[in-house]
C-alpha cells in the first residue's frame, strides 16, 4: 500500500488509515449505533493484516470505550501499527453523554495518562487537539508547549491538531512544530479546502489527514437515513437533512459511473478524490466490521485520472443546484 510522509518530521503513513469512531458505541452523544466490540477488534486486525499502518482514535469516542478496544486489537502486535488519538473534550458531568472542550494544561496531561492506561501502550504515535478550546479560555500558547513537553517525555512522538484553521495553526507554529492538521474534508465538504487551509499546510510542510472522507457515510453509495439508528448522531445533524440530503444522493448517482469504470464503489471514488489533492497525506476511513475494513483499502492506491476530477467537478457543480 502507498505510504506518504506527515508533515516535514512525520512517519511514513499508509494513504488511509483505520478509524475508531463508531468503535465508541452509543452510549455518548455522537455515537454511531449500537456496535459490537468483537466485531470491532476483527476490523482493526482485519485492517492491519490488509497493510494499514496506522488507527485513529480519541478519547472522547465513548469516553475512553474506543480507546480500549484499539488497545484490546493491537495487543502483541503494537510495533505493526501507529496509533493516533486525541485530546482536549471534557465529559459534562451535569448533562450525561455531553462533552466541552478544555485544553488547559493540566488536563491535557490527565488525558494522555489516560489514553496511554486505556491503549496499553507507553506511548502515542500521533497526539491531538480535538477541537480548539473555546470554552475554558486556556491560551493556546500554553496547550501547545504542554504538547511539545509529551514530546519530550516519550510520551508522544509527533502532535497534531483537528478542525484548527489556519489562523489557529500559526499560532501553533509560534510555539513549537506542528505535525498534522485533521479536517473534514469530503466532496460534500470543502470549507479547508477553499478557505485556504490546505494550502497553508502545504506550504509549510504540516500533514493533512482527513476525516469522515466518504461524507459520514453520505458518499458510500448505500447511504439511507431511514436505516440509521435512533441514537445515531447523524439522525439530528442537518447535515442529512433537506436540501444536502438529497444533493448527496444525487452526487452519488452522478459518480457512480466513474467508479463502476474501474470496478470501484462510489465509497472508494470518494476517499480517492481526497487523496488526489496535493496536501493531503492520508484518510481517516471507518470499518463496523472486517469486510469494510478490506473494501475501504481498494481507494489507497487509485491514482484518479485529471479528466476524471474534472469530471467529478462537474458533478459537484450539477448537485448542488
Amino acid at each position: 500500500m502507498e505510504t506518504r510522509q506527515l508533515g516535514k518530521r512525520g512517519p511514513q503513513i499508509t494513504t488511509v488509515g483505520l478509524g475508531a469512531w463508531a468503535i465508541g458505541g452509543a452510549d455518548w452523544s455522537h455515537g454511531w449505533g449500537p456496535q459490537d466490540d468483537d466485531e470491532s477488534v476483527r476490523a482493526i486486525q482485519a485492517a492491519i493484516d490488509s497493510g494499514v499502518n496506522w488507527v485513529d482514535t480519541a478519547a472522547v469516542y465513548g469516553f475512553g470505550h474506543s480507546e480500549e478496544v484499539v488497545g484490546r486489537a493491537v495487543k502483541g502486535r503494537r510495533d505493526q501499527v501507529m496509533i493516533f488519538t486525541k485530546c482536549g473534550l471534557e465529559e459534562n458531568k451535569d448533562k450525561p453523554g455531553t462533552s466541552f472542550t478544555n485544553l488547559t494544561p493540566a488536563f491535557i496531561r490527565q488525558e494522555i495518562e489516560r489514553s496511554l492506561r486505556k491503549l496499553g501502550t507507553d506511548y502515542v504515535d500521533l497526539y491531538q487537539f480535538h477541537w480548539p478550546d473555546r470554552d475554558t479560555g486556556a491560551p493556546l500558547e500554553d496547550s501547545w508547549a504542554t504538547m511539545q513537553e509529551l514530546v519530550k517525555e516519550g510520551k508522544v512522538r509527533y502532535v497534531g491538531v483537528c478542525n484548527f484553521d489556519s489562523e489557529l495553526l500559526k499560532q501553533c507554529l509560534a510555539v513549537g512544530p506542528v505535525d498534522s492538521l485533521q479536517p473534514a474534508y469530503s466532496l460534500v465538504r470543502r470549507e479547508y479546502e477553499t478557505d485556504g487551509t490546505l494550502d497553508f499546510c502545504r506550504e509549510n510542510g504540516i500533514g493533512v489527514i482527513v476525516y469522515s472522507p466518504m461524507g459520514s457515510g453520505l458518499l458510500t453509495g448505500r447511504f439511507d437515513i431511514n436505516k440509521v439508528a435512533d441514537n445515531d448522531w447523524r439522525k439530528s445533524s442537518p447535515r442529512f437533512e433537506e436540501p444536502k440530503l438529497s444533493q448527496g444522493i444525487t452526487l452519488v448517482e452522478r459518480i457512480r459511473p466513474i467508479a463502476e469504470r474501474h470496478g470501484k464503489t462510489v465509497g472508494q471514488l470518494a476517499i480517492a478524490w481526497t487523496l488526489a489533492n496535493p496536501a493531503v497525506t492520508g484518510a481517516i476511513v471507518g470499518a463496523r466490521n472486517a469486510e469494510q475494513a478490506q473494501e475501504n483499502n481498494g481507494a489507497a492506491d487509485w491514482q484518479l485520472t485529471s479528466a476524471e476530477i474534472s469530471e467529478i467537478a462537474q458533478a459537484i457543480q450539477e448537485s448542488s443546484h
